[in-house]
């Protein structure tokens, strides 16, 4: 908390610092060697508008200082992976996080048995109709939320209770289960499939489909052509 003086606070492995808006910091090491960190801003008027909650006043104010937190440190280091990747699944799994790591840096957790509401048949049928009609765009969390009428933590919990996953795994779920209706159905390349549903390349679609079926796409369709 002084300019050339040691943190009075004692290091903690993975330690993490959070600074209120305007807080004067500085760094300090006298030895020195290697140094990786991410760095995360916060608005927090637009993030509990769209979390629809109020932050802890404490929590948003006062400044904590090498806390450890595995979770979270979990959640930063996802992010952080992601942040560049080209997957239009990407930008839900990555509002997903930023979502999980603001509730729980600020937000109060939710209510007991919230996490096992789910989705009323209307808010699920909306919001499955809009990421079937913009496969294989990008979709942000905010818009479907917004179609169920609930905040993004709510609908992130409430979609998971209905469906069984997060909102960025069924949408690639479902890009995959079109690239095996278009690898049968169809005698596109595997890059044009690859193309069609959002994928880099080939390559990409390669990895992420035998993620889920346990067999490259050559393989899968040839299985199916015998």
């Amino acid at each position: 908390m002084r300019e050339t003086q040691p943190c009075p606070v004692g290091y903690a492995p993975r330690h993490m610092d959070f600074a209120p808006g305007g807080m004067e910091m500085w760094g300090y090491s006298a030895d020195c060697r290697f140094v990786k960190d991410a760095t995360l801003t916060f608005d927090l008027a637009v993030l509990g508008a769209r979390m629809a909650t109020e932050f802890d006043a404490d929590a948003v104010s006062a400044p904590r200082l090498r806390f450890s937190d595995d979770r979270m440190w979990t959640l930063i280091k996802l992010l952080s992976d992601t942040v560049n990747d080209p997957d239009p699944s990407s930008q839900l799994y990555g509002d997903g996080l930023t979502t999980a790591i603001a509730a729980r840096l600020f937000a109060d957790p939710p209510p007991p048995g919230a996490d096992g509401k789910g989705l009323a048949v209307w808010q699920l049928r909306r919001v499955v109709e809009y990421l079937n009609e913009h496969l294989p765009e990008r979709v942000d969390l905010a818009d479907l939320a917004a179609l169920a009428g609930l905040s993004q933590a709510h609908f992130s919990r409430a979609f998971k209770a209905s469906t069984g996953m997060a909102p960025y795994r069924w949408q690639l779920d479902a890009r995959i289960r079109r690239a095996q209706a278009q690898l049968i159905g169809t005698r596109a390349s595997l890059d044009q499939v690859a193309e069609a549903n959002g994928f880099a390349d080939a390559v990409h679609f390669g990895r992420t489909f035998r993620k889920f079926t346990g067999a490259t796409p050559a393989a899968w369709r040839r299985d199916r052509a015998n």
